[in-house]
């Protein structure tokens, strides 16, 4: 989940992919879209490009608006529109801009290995395309390869006047066994400025809340995800760490004043129905009926993006270790955030199988991940495995 809020600040500036975008035909009825309260720029590019359908730029600009909106809505119906915008363009003589705004589509998916290929290919084309970099550098640390991780976000500090190649490099150096300096050096830039787009700012607040929380800091986790929080609506992605920060601590009607109405998004749902089932409130059974049916949907369409979610699903709502453990496994071979190592670690001990962990362990000394979270499970599964 940390690569979307990553990647996406930096697909909607002009400063990160340097210029506007190019698709066409949204005449496609792929779905009925709620309006966010009337989302009236939506509303005008849609009118303006079936007035003028040949206008490249500006259909890029409606992909921006779908895809910005998938995010801060958490919607995958969203990201289906600028997929269907985007496609025709790409089919000749994409430009690197087409090419990274593609990647990010097939990250949303966890298609890492397509998107990594159009990054390639944008960067060929231009070799100072920031948004190409950052994309690059998130979809490497998301998979663990954090040396490659971070030669991208350094590209990105010497392309980029602004914040995003600070923030991306002491997000990766947290993860690469230098989790307190790297939180150190992010407060202290924090402290004295601020990005200028709100986009980075919730990002930098976002990345600083889960080093705190990783670090044991609670208090100032719980701060750092209410400065992010703040700032507005423009992604999930801090609605669902704080959620799990208040889940960790039985807060559990906090998590309920925070998620009631957030049903689309199969994350955000099931950290509601977590809390309504320790709460025995009313809706949880239903809530989780509809989980159990969009997993298995998405199943049936071969979709997999989800299965570090389902696990969790699997273990904490249906109580089948087994089965969470297989879908933990499956996932950590896509994505390795401390998230995904948690929920193996976890189904492994419940279902009784700690070897199925050990790649878990390995991961954690090679790279020198380091979480408060993860301690007490690694320590238990190396003690059955000793």
């Amino acid at each position: 989940m940390r690569y979307v809020l990553l990647t996406a600040l930096l697909v909607f500036g002009p400063a990160a992919l340097g210029q506007a975008f190019v698709p066409a035909d949204d005449d496609r009825v792929l779905d009925v879209l709620p309006e966010r309260g009337g989302d009236l720029q939506l509303r005008a590019l849609r009118e303006q490009l079936r007035a003028t359908p040949d206008d490249r730029a500006l259909a890029l600009q409606l992909v921006e608006r779908y895809i910005a909106l998938g995010r801060a809505e958490a919607d995958p119906r969203y990201f289906g529109r600028a997929e269907a915008v985007l496609v025709p363009l790409v089919r000749s003589n994409p430009s690197a801009e087409m090419l990274t705004l593609r990647a990010v589509l097939a990250q949303n998916r966890h298609d890492f290995s397509a998107a990594l290929a159009d990054l390639r290919r944008a960067l060929a084309l231009r070799p100072r395309l920031i948004g190409a970099w950052l994309t690059q550098a998130a979809i490497h640390q998301v998979q663990g390869r954090y040396p490659e991780a971070l030669q991208s976000c350094l590209t990105v500090s010497r392309l980029a006047a602004g914040w995003s190649g600070r923030v991306c490099v002491e997000s990766v150096l947290a993860d690469s066994g230098q989790l307190e300096p790297a939180y150190r050096r992010l407060a202290a830039l924090l402290s004295v400025a601020g990005p200028e787009s709100a986009d980075e700012r919730q990002w930098a607040w976002t990345v600083l809340a889960e080093m705190a929380e990783r670090l044991g800091d609670t208090g100032a986790a719980e701060r750092h995800y209410r400065r992010a929080l703040a700032i507005g609506r423009l992604s999930a992605y801090p609605l669902a760490g704080f959620a799990d920060f208040l889940l960790d601590r039985q807060r559990y009607a906090e998590v309920l004043e925070l998620l009631t109405g957030e049903q689309r998004a199969d994350g955000l749902l099931l950290r509601l129905a977590l809390a309504e089932r320790q709460l025995g409130h009313s809706e949880a059974e239903g809530h989780r009926r509809t989980l159990a049916a969009r997993f298995a949907d998405s199943r049936r369409r071969g979709d997999t993006s989800h299965q570090g979610d389902e696990a969790r699903f699997e273990l904490q709502l249906n109580s089948e270790p087994e089965q969470a453990l297989a879908l933990a496994a499956a996932n950590w071979q896509v994505q390795r955030e401390p998230r995904d190592a948690r929920i193996l670690l976890e189904a492994a001990i419940a279902a009784g199988k700690f070897d199925a962990a050990r790649d878990v362990l390995a991961f954690l000394a090679r790279t020198g991940l380091e979480d408060a979270r993860l301690r007490d499970l690694a320590a238990r599964v190396a003690g059955r495995l000793a």
